[in-house]
């Protein structure tokens, strides 16, 4: 930037994240220390394993990253998507650890990989990580410790699956695809192709539709065809709009919903109030973020279409046009919408948990309905980081990684902290019976205040845990706690209460 002093915001960014580093990070250990027990297995090196990983080494426990794929993944699914691609929402809700330095507020795919890479290298995480390595099955052995496939990579306290939930990109047949004379490509295969000039169509809605627009707008497509099979609600691409979202504290429709509603489709959506949603409400799903899907249709430039996909003919989509309100496959009028390039924007499918206990999945309990939305009842020393949210308004990528690794590391710390499953299921039914009259279910959808509230009741219901608050939330002050924990100790073995 040539004259910073003209951007004071960007200034006082750089300001709070070098705070953010300098106080919050935990310490890189030495190459030479060696790290001891607690031992962690992490499955998964995107960016949910890394920032975990750098969180359980900074605090002194030793880890083990396992990546089915090659070191080329290093970065889960930012490893795989679009030069271009970059985020949705500012990054400012995107510091999954507080080293991370962004140089401004919406960075693109490559700058993204780059600082997880950096994290990865900074923590000493190359030499514990074992790329080519899928998970197939975990189990416990006779003392309690976790066994990944076997026991050649020796036994773990706890476990962190950082999976995520986009795996494999998903490409359905459509009937017709083979005579079709134009390209055809997923939405994570554009980086390098050409559109100048085209007529592109994009197949789905959603995150993936918005890169496939960005695409399209960075290739200078001629025009644009969004064919959705159903209406989904767009906010600006603004981060002050976009956290005043994530404040919903009740984690989903209230009796006040209609109030953002109707802001939104007055001041955003203005002329294409007709794009809006009717039939589900703002806090019932994950909205598009993005602004340039309202600009390009305003211009011409691009057109959102809600019906149902026939099939290809040879110079295009055969297409149900639908009128708003009416239903997927319901009657519409039908139509061919001629096109160069179509972009499947169908996303990817959600890895699979299945090499956890069967007893993790067991009714009512089973994922998302996990303690914390992230804890099985039944092994509270095992925490799945964002691999079981369905929809939310909020971050995958943000401070929450660090918060619920910290809960986990106290809950090994600290015997007296851990949730018994009886209680961990009492606060799943809480949760639910909190959110009854909510239109999906209790851990389908849910904002980032209400994950914070979540966080803070887990601290608050139980004493022996206050001594971890300010670790847990922030990351600092853990000689404290142990401390603590030691003297707990000598008081149990002076009444003669270990092991009971």
């Amino acid at each position: 930037m040539e004259r910073p002093t003209l951007h004071p915001f960007i200034i006082l960014y750089q300001l709070m994240q070098w705070f953010a580093d300098k106080i919050l990070s935990p310490t890189a250990p030495a190459l030479e220390v060696r790290i001891g027990r607690p031992k962690i297995a992490i499955i998964g090196a995107g960016l949910t394993g890394v920032a975990a990983a750098s969180h359980c080494v900074g605090h002194g426990f030793d880890v083990q990253i396992f990546e089915a794929g090659p070191k080329k993944q290093l970065g889960g699914i930012w490893s795989r998507v679009n030069n271009i691609s970059g985020l949705q929402i500012h990054s400012i809700m995107y510091r999954f650890h507080p080293s991370i330095r962004w140089n401004g507020g919406y960075p693109n795919r490559q700058q993204i990989v780059i600082q997880i890479t950096e994290l990865w290298k900074r923590y000493g995480l190359d030499s514990k990580t074992h790329f080519d390595t899928r998970v197939e099955k975990v189990y416990q052995d006779g003392q309690g410790r976790w066994i990944i496939n076997e026991t050649s990579f020796g036994s773990f306290d706890g476990i962190i699956a950082a999976v995520g939930t986009c795996g494999e990109k998903k490409n359905p047949h459509i009937p017709g695809m083979e005579k079709f004379k134009g390209e055809i490509y997923h939405s994570s295969e554009l980086t390098g192709k050409k559109a100048k000039t085209k007529k592109m169509i994009v197949i789905g809605g959603g995150a993936s539709a918005v890169e496939a627009l960005e695409f399209a707008i960075h290739e200078e497509a001629d025009k644009t065809y969004i064919l959705a099979r159903s209406d989904k609600w767009i906010i600006p691409r603004n981060p002050i709009i976009n956290m005043l979202l994530s404040f919903n504290i009740f984690g989903g429709e209230t009796i006040f919903s209609w109030i953002p509603e109707l802001l939104l489709k007055k001041f955003f959506y203005r002329d294409l109030e007709d794009l809006a949603p009717t039939e589900k409400g703002l806090f019932t799903g994950t909205p598009m973020v993005s602004s340039d899907v309202m600009d390009k249709i305003r211009s011409s430039q691009a057109e959102w279409l809600r019906g149902d996909i026939l099939g290809f003919t040879e110079d295009g989509i055969k297409f149900n046009h639908r009128g708003k309100g009416v239903p997927a496959n319901g009657p519409g009028r039908e139509k061919i919408i001629k096109a160069d390039m179509v972009v499947m924007a169908t996303g990817f499918d959600r890895p699979s948990l299945n090499f956890l206990p069967e007893d993790s999945f067991s009714e009512p309990y089973n994922p998302p309905n996990w303690y914390l939305q992230t804890f099985p009842p039944e092994h509270v020393s095992v925490t799945a980081i964002n691999c079981t949210y369905i929809n939310a308004i909020g971050s995958v990528g943000n401070w929450h990684i660090g918060i619920y690794t910290r809960i986990l590391l106290m809950f090994l710390s600290d015997p007296l902290t851990r949730p018994r499953p009886y209680w961990m299921k009492r606060w799943i039914d809480m949760t639910r019976i909190l959110k009854k009259f909510a239109p999906t279910g209790a851990f389908d959808f849910f904002t980032y205040l209400e994950l914070i509230w979540w966080f803070t009741f887990c601290i608050m219901i139980n004493p022996f845990r206050w001594k971890w608050a300010i670790f847990v939330f922030f990351g600092i002050g853990q000689w404290l706690p142990k401390k603590i924990v030691e003297a707990e100790d000598r008081v149990e073995n002076r009444l003669g209460m270990v092991g009971s």
